[in-house]
């Protein structure tokens, strides 16, 4: 466990990231600066930053086992590797990078879900391995989430139902968490 991150904490974090990212889509600005985003340079490198960030602590604290000699070296590439990246990688940054987060955010949630008996945590299981799925389709095939966007923000009845739908998932999570963890 790197974590220690118990169920309801989880959940609480979750839940409220959720239904606040859909809260804030229901304003129109949003709808409108949404599908600038995978091509945006800034959100990318503020996003890769964090995924950085988040790794080398990851791999500064996990314990590796007989991997342990690879540390120092992977320390040592992934700031290299970041800045390769934020030179040479121009189309659809901020999509990889989120993808990458998407990823990196799994591990924790289904940590702090793993073997607790409550049937409710299931929601967070199943959102969890959605995230899962949606990252690794993000990182190697990023236009999909401006396929996504576009066709989310196609019509604003659209977009009020797929932004619904992530406000009751958030909403959902969020009372489990409060009630049944």
């Amino acid at each position: 466990m790197i974590y220690h991150l118990s169920l309801q904490a989880a959940g609480v974090i979750t839940g409220v990231l959720l239904a606040g990212l859909s809260l804030l889509a229901f304003f129109p600005q949003v709808r409108a600066l949404l599908p600038r985003f995978p091509r945006s340079r800034t959100a990318g490198a503020a996003l890769l930053t964090i995924d950085l960030v988040w790794s080398i602590w990851l791999l500064a604290t996990m314990e590796m086992g007989e991997f342990s000699n690879f540390r120092k070296p992977l320390l040592i590439l992934l700031p290299i590797g970041y800045f390769l990246v934020l030179k040479f990688v121009e189309e659809f940054l901020a999509v990889r990078a989120l993808g990458i987060l998407c990823l990196l955010a799994a591990e924790p949630l289904l940590d702090a879900a793993f073997l607790r008996p409550q049937a409710s945590r299931l929601l967070l299981t199943v959102f969890t391995y959605l995230m899962i799925v949606a990252g690794l389709f993000w990182v190697t095939m990023p236009y999909l989430l401006r396929d996504q966007i576009n066709w989310s923000a196609k019509n604003s009845g659209r977009w009020r139902v797929v932004s619904g739908i992530g406000l009751m998932l958030g909403l959902a999570i969020l009372l489990c968490a409060v009630i049944a963890y």
